[in-house]
């Protein structure tokens, strides 16, 4: 499987992240009256839509300039509701055709969904900390973070061996997930500063007391968003003191980060 995936990831990288947000997604573009606000704020929730589309907006066709957009909402206001609309419902008419056999693994789709929905609005609220941060660069990098976890479920699906077993596969996830997210994004064409931000962000490090980067935001975002739940994190020390310093250093944020992820995902609703 990670032999094909390497030669998956040089070509068209297309794939189903949690189904029934696609076929809500689907829905809201198929309504000709949405406004581009609108349109951006049910796109902002499915990962990979947002990242093909961000990649889209820094294409030539739609940046002979040269000036790159690192933010959902920059590259939507570049693309138009017309080139929104289009690229959108490419991306989840081809992810719906090849959603055969994810249903298996709905149980970790939907923990994998919700914790990108979470980190997602963490990352944005913690950048509205710091004035040198783009809270919008924050809010895209937090949902796609875990991108790669996604990409080798759907790729799982393709192996009758593997189907039937979800240990094996939760090991080559904790394993390989992050390297493979990053060569992920990579062929997606996403800017450096976002991949580099979702590079080693389920390894341990001291919690940092002061953010300064984008890094930064992703990793306390992760932990403080469930980054350590058992499954992914079974082969990490113990994290008692690590999780009080965060709670210690950022829990004051968590009423913001619940409202803005409860927004998120009423946009679904």
């Amino acid at each position: 499987m990670l032999a094909d995936i390497a030669k998956e990831l040089s070509g068209e990288v297309v794939f189903p992240t949690y189904f029934d947000a696609v076929l809500r997604l689907r829905k809201a573009l198929q309504d000709r009256d949405q406004s581009i606000a609108n349109i951006a704020h049910a796109v902002s929730v499915e990962p990979l839509i947002s990242a093909k589309l961000l990649h889209l907006a820094n294409s030539v066709a739609f940046n002979p300039q040269g000036h790159e957009v690192v933010d959902l909402k920059s590259a939507i206001v570049r693309l138009g509701l017309n080139a929104v609309r289009t690229a959108a419902l490419s991306i989840v008419m081809t992810q719906l055709m090849r959603a055969k056999g994810m249903a298996e693994f709905s149980e970790i789709t939907h923990g994998l969904w919700e914790h990108s929905i979470q980190t997602s609005a963490a990352a944005c609220v913690i950048a509205r900390q710091i004035p040198r941060l783009n809270p919008d660069e924050a809010m895209l990098a937090g949902l796609i973070h875990d991108l790669g976890a996604f990409y080798m479920l759907y790729r799982a699906t393709q192996y009758e061996e593997l189907r039937h077993r979800p240990e094996s596969i939760k090991y080559l996830i904790v394993n390989w997930h992050e390297s493979i997210g990053v060569s992920l994004l990579n062929a997606l064409g996403l800017p450096a500063e976002i991949v580099e931000a979702t590079a080693d962000h389920d390894h341990m490090r001291p919690i940092p007391t002061a953010i300064k980067t984008l890094p930064d935001v992703i990793y306390v975002a992760n932990m403080l968003c469930g980054g350590h739940f058992e499954w992914l994190m079974q082969d990490q020390p113990e994290l008692t003191s690590e999780l009080a310093t965060l709670e210690e250093e950022y829990g004051h944020l968590r009423p913001e980060i619940e409202a803005l992820t409860a927004e998120m995902r009423d946009s679904f609703s």
